[in-house]
């Protein structure tokens, strides 16, 4: 009887010893990935909804108690739906751990795809969708993780909470994170939150190189530049012409290099990676990180452009418009510049550069819309302890490093709202970054299920 009681309690505790429960397989989890990957949750065609609604169902079909799933739809944005959860821990007074990801897409056209976007498909080793590297596999392995906890009767130390939102790839979906950061503060508070953004790197062959661990990200600034001209008829062209003169600037823009600059993140990922790429491009990261101003050594690592962007601030052309008839001379031409800025650097700072380098007075350069600066969330030898740990068992001697996101996600809500977010996905992506935001979404299927063993792992640990 004691021996049958110890038994229980351990299966019922989740700890180690307790006799091996029926687990949900790999079966299970595709099922979640393939349901999730065929609804189109693209804000121009698709809605958030249906999928938060779907998996709020599946939660509690999986045993999560109907008071502690929730579904919301902001009034202003019907397909904005959101889903969050809350697993219980054992000890009330210690801060939960948040998993967040986003369930809306950006738009796929199936035209211009080789196979159905919201279809998922499996070829050669590859899963193919719209959605399955940004970030609807990560997503189902938040629920799928849930979902074990609930089947084995594991109870971690601390609370375990999910959100999945939507509107963090824009497009006019209201912003999930937000809204929750708003109007459910308390329902999301959490010590630390587990996000996309900091993914494994692969060689061209398939070869894990390094698990990255998000520490920061870029601030996103938008700036305009504009010219204004009376313009006339085509037929009698003029020296000053609207179009010409924006082409110019942003030329120079084009040109203009931001200088090499270095946080607490970018450091420890071209300190630590020095070791791992070795040869010359190791001996580069050595050389810029001691001295900045290496114009060598940044040339060299800058023709890499991942390594190029989490360097520096970078500035880019994204959109164009001008003129008013195809017979008249344009009065007016403007181009939007979307900037990623490395945290610490003011909008003041980036648009004074943006000026030097246009140096002409006839364009006009202005801020636009707004930005929301963003302290890094720290990160120490104690926090990235059990990622290296979870690491190590699924990729022996693949170093997990501390990393500069150039892109921005939820976490531009969370951290400054008091909950530390960092990426982290144990994803292993190839060197062309597998048509995230573009044609062919791809995955290796390999990755999807060495990152649902690695992130299960993880999610336990930081629970505990």
């Amino acid at each position: 009887m004691r021996h049958i009681l110890a038994s229980a309690f351990l299966l019922a505790t989740g700890l180690p010893g307790a006799p091996a429960a029926a687990a949900r397989g790999e079966a299970e989890f595709r099922a979640l990935l393939t349901e999730a990957v065929a609804i189109d949750t693209s804000a121009e065609s698709g809605s958030c909804t249906p999928l938060a609604e779907l998996t709020a169902q599946r939660l509690r079909e999986g045993g999560l108690p109907a008071e502690d799933v929730h579904v919301f739809v902001p009034e202003e944005d019907a397909k904005a739906g959101i889903v969050v959860a809350t697993y219980p821990g054992t000890d009330a007074g210690a801060a939960p751990l948040l998993l967040v990801g986003h369930l809306d897409v950006v738009n796929a056209r199936r035209e211009d795809w080789t196979r159905d976007p919201f279809t998922l498909f499996e070829e050669d080793g590859v899963f193919y969708g719209r959605g399955v590297a940004d970030m609807k596999a990560q997503n189902a392995i938040w629920i799928d993780t849930l979902l074990r906890f609930a089947e084995e009767g594991h109870r971690p130390r601390r609370t375990v909470k999910l959100a999945l939102t939507c509107g963090e790839e824009g497009s006019g979906f209201v912003n999930g994170a937000s809204w929750l950061v708003e109007h459910q503060r308390d329902l999301i508070d959490a010590g630390m939150a587990l996000n996309e953004g900091g993914y494994g790197e692969l060689t061209a062959d398939g070869v894990p190189v390094a698990q990255t661990f998000q520490a920061a990200q870029k601030v996103v600034m938008s700036f305009q530049l504009e010219v204004t001209n009376p313009g006339g008829h085509s037929s009698v062209p003029r020296p000053d012409n609207a179009i010409y003169s924006l082409a110019r600037a942003l030329d120079r823009i084009g040109h203009h290099e931001f200088p090499v600059q270095f946080i607490d993140a970018n450091r420890a990922y071209f300190t630590q990676m020095a070791d791992v790429v070795g040869g010359e491009a190791g001996a580069a990261m050595r050389r810029l990180v001691a001295d900045p101003g290496d114009g060598e050594a940044d040339r060299l690592l800058s023709a890499n452009p991942s390594w190029h962007t989490m360097l520096r601030t970078t500035c880019v052309a994204t959109m164009l418009t001008g003129g008013h008839a195809p017979n008249a001379l344009p009065q007016r031409a403007r181009a939007h510049i979307n900037c990623r800025v490395l945290p610490g650097v003011d909008q003041a700072a980036v648009l004074a550069a943006l000026v030097a380098a246009v140096d002409d007075p006839e364009v006009a350069v202005e801020a636009v819309g707004t930005w929301r600066p963003m302290e890094p969330a720290p990160v120490t030898e104690a926090l990235l302890a059990p990622a290296r740990a979870a690491a190590e068992a699924v990729w022996p001697g693949v170093p997990v490093v501390p990393y500069l996101a150039p892109g921005a996600t939820d976490a531009v809500a969370l951290t400054p709202a008091g909950i530390p977010t960092y990426g982290v996905t144990g994803l292993f992506r190839d060197p062309d970054n597998n048509g995230v935001h573009g044609l062919n979404e791809r995955l290796r299927v390999k990755s999807v299920m060495d990152g649902r063993r690695f992130l299960y792992a993880l999610v336990k640990a930081y629970a505990e």
